[in-house]
């Protein structure tokens, strides 16, 4: 299926302030053999699409060469913006960098080792105008090593889905396109690249995913390994608390506090009605640290909701980042004619 025409779909607000249709964002560390093929494959990809486009290749503190070949390509090549970082911050600042830099109506992102395929694009921009605001890649047939990357990426994918409630085949696929106003919603941190779907999701967006053809990496090596699962957990708690959470803390620092509290002080009343009615030592039973260190992180625990609610709203307040997103707003004309004679 070719995708030929303009994209649709775009806010008024969004048509102002962009000039392009499309943005593809490429991250790149150490690919210095495969920038000059990637982005002939991207060009030959999306040059008959009539679409006005720009590819940004953001260099990510590369050792091997790459910034040099990438600097040289975009003094030949209008439609290519280098993007070159100080130093290696990791693909989630680069992506952020890329996003940051792209005007398009609409941005692709992809990995810059050759795997995923360009030619999938026009696929994704066809998924796109359906009316989804993110199309996510799945490599359904993933050319990589089973034990290493398969298995892993099998138990995250299941993983994430059953945390975020974003049900994804292939949360670790590069290969995504996305509406330029979601992208300008999301504000990246850390290493949470790989769960942008349920950022996008926090933010109302609607997903879907469409198979794509995923190639063995012809040059260099993987960048990954299995020492990034525990960072992937740790980022997955952080999504958790921010779908469930990021906008009343209190709830469940609060409500923790409160059980904690209440159940250290019904301990505590009945070790002091042992004390004064039964004449009871009280003093060496276990009990008695348990009640009191039960109040005391009980006490905390509230304190830190309140505290996090203050952040929350410093945060909120700070960047004038609403509370809700409006996907549009339909006016009626009797609605228009009533209140105008009002």
């Amino acid at each position: 299926m070719a995708y030929r025409g303009s994209i649709s779909g775009i806010s008024t607000s969004s048509l102002e302030t962009t000039k392009i249709d499309l943005s593809i964002v490429v991250p790149i560390y150490n690919e210095a053999e495969s920038l000059s093929h990637l982005l002939e494959e991207i060009t030959n990809a999306v040059g008959s699409l009539q679409l006005s486009y720009e590819i940004i290749c953001v260099d990510d503190g590369s050792t091997d060469g790459s910034t040099a070949i990438l600097k040289e390509l975009a003094r030949r090549r209008s439609s290519l913006k280098a993007v070159i970082l100080r130093r290696n911050y990791g693909q989630t600042p680069a992506m952020a960098a890329g996003f940051e830099n792209a005007v398009g109506k609409v941005i692709i992102t992809l990995d810059g080792d050759l795997q995923n395929d360009p030619t999938d694009i026009p696929l994704l921009l066809a998924k796109l105008e359906e009316g989804y605001d993110l199309v996510s890649g799945w490599r359904k047939q993933r050319q990589d090593a089973a034990l290493t990357r398969l298995l892993p990426s099998k138990i995250a994918n299941w993983l994430i889905g059953k945390v975020t409630g974003v049900k994804l085949h292939d949360y670790g696929c590069s290969l995504k396109a996305y509406r330029g106003e979601l992208v300008a919603d999301m504000n990246l941190y850390g290493e949470l690249h790989r769960f942008l779907p349920a950022l996008a999701y926090i933010e109302g967006a609607r997903i879907t995913e469409i198979p794509v053809r995923h190639h063995a990496r012809r040059f260099g090596k993987s960048k990954y390994g299995l020492g990034r699962t525990v960072r992937v957990v740790m980022d997955l708690l952080t999504v958790f608390f921010m779908k469930k959470f990021l906008t009343r803390p209190m709830h469940v620092f609060g409500v923790w506090g409160l059980i904690s509290l209440l159940i250290g002080t019904l301990m505590g009343l009945y070790l002091t009605l042992v004390k004064l009615f039964f004449n009871q030592n009280i003093g060496d039973r276990p009990l008695l640290i348990l009640s009191v260190l039960l109040v005391v992180t009980g006490v905390q625990l509230f304190s830190f909701g309140l505290l996090a609610e203050l952040l929350m709203r410093t945060y909120h307040e700070s960047q004038k980042r609403p509370i809700y997103r409006i996907r549009e707003v339909i006016k009626g004309k009797s609605y228009e004619m009533v209140n105008s004679e009002v």
